[in-house]
């Protein structure tokens, strides 16, 4: 039995994507048992829990005890479940579900911890002020350092995550994989097909002749959605074809390129219905500031906008993205001073190397491996 333990993640497409899809893959694919164990808040905890539930039936999902501060009084709940199902391997997505797993070891039962590892998390805490609390931005380091440390074996999204391990934390291990986010079953079985797309473009008013640039994403520190401006400003005056589509929560950007006369339509639209959108447009943009968060980061919107045909305008430095791609030809780095001519492009070019590198599928082997880990 393995356990896959989440701390103070609530419902999204990013978690149905990244954790109930991982845990159906290894159910269905690697014939494993592997059970959720989901510790949420208590605000809005009904809620949350029948949307868990709703994706995936037999999840555990526990109310935390109230405060992020107070992560280690969870501790006796996770004891109660792992004496009554007897896990061999607890997975935790994230320092704080992988410290809990660590502290709850014990002689009477033995499990391995493998580490999730999203990201450079005491970074993306201090740099975005992801948490605030004096006591946990004190102890960040320390736990992340722990769970890198201490784990078994480790899962990382990037190379250059790992390597931020090695500088950051003295990590020297080979025991770890890399698995970057990957796409959810809904973009793998996207249809790539020019007269579905055209009929996309001409609901929402798009010409042949447009060149439509999309951001989708949220209004989060890390995005850097001040940084789009200048860029955007930019295409438009060069490219007086250029057309934007937006998908976020509103933001004050969006009004001030508006003044600019930026031809932009904006939409706040359910996760399930980002892809009709994104196959409407030709490039997706990707832009992030320069930080240690967005230097390891995975951004599972790279995968999505591959799959969906898009070529990726990104940011130098984006974890492992940056560089891929200019080694597959599926974008472009944004560089201010240089000017960027656009056109429409072959979509199924970008939709294989979503499902040659992004899909859960493409890293069977990997997976695998994670369920072969024996106790010694």
């Amino acid at each position: 039995m393995i356990f896959y333990l989440t701390f103070n993640d609530s419902p999204s497409g990013i978690y149905r994507s990244q954790v109930i899809d991982v845990i159906k893959f290894i159910r269905n694919e690697l014939n494993q048992k592997i059970k959720l164990i989901a510790f949420i808040s208590i605000r809005n905890f009904s809620v949350n829990k029948n949307k868990i539930k709703a994706e995936l039936s037999d999840s555990i999902v526990l109310p935390m005890f109230p405060g992020i501060v107070n992560w280690k009084k969870n501790k006796s709940l996770l004891n109660y479940f792992i004496r009554k199902y007897k896990p061999n391997i607890i997975i935790g997505r994230s320092v704080i579900a992988t410290n809990l797993a660590l502290r709850s070891q014990n002689l009477r039962h033995k499990y391995h911890v493998i580490y999730d590892g999203r990201g450079a998390i005491t970074e993306e805490w201090k740099e975005y002020k992801v948490v605030v609390q004096p006591e946990m931005l004190a102890e960040i380091y320390e736990l992340e350092k722990n769970a890198i440390l201490k784990s078994k074996f480790r899962i990382a999204v990037s190379k250059k995550l790992i390597q931020h391990w090695s500088k950051t934390y003295n990590y020297s291990s080979k025991e770890h994989l890399v698995i970057p986010c990957t796409i959810e079953a809904q973009y793998e079985n996207l249809l790539i097909d020019s007269k579905n797309i055209e009929s996309l473009r001409k609901e929402l008013n798009f010409l042949e002749t447009d060149i439509v640039f999309i951001y989708a994403g949220s209004s989060a520190g890390w995005q850097s959605l001040s940084n789009l401006k200048e860029i955007i400003l930019k295409l438009s005056q060069e490219n007086p074809n250029a057309k934007f589509l937006f998908l976020c929560p509103d933001h004050e950007i969006i009004h001030e390129l508006k003044k600019n006369q930026v031809k932009i339509q904006h939409y706040f639209v359910e996760p399930n219905h980002v892809y009709k959108y994104l196959l409407a447009a030709d490039y997706g943009l990707l832009i992030r500031g320069n930080s240690i968060t967005n230097s390891v980061a995975s951004p599972v919107k790279f995968a999505e906008y591959l799959s969906c045909g898009l070529q990726v305008i990104i940011s130098p430095n984006l974890g492992d993205y940056s560089d891929f791609v200019v080694q597959h030809n599926c974008g472009f780095i944004y560089k201010p001073n240089q000017k960027m001519d656009f056109k429409r492009t072959n979509k199924q070019i970008s939709n294989k190397l979503a499902h040659q590198y992004f899909t859960k599928k493409s890293f069977h082997s990997e997976y695998k491996k994670l369920t072969e880990i024996e106790l010694n």
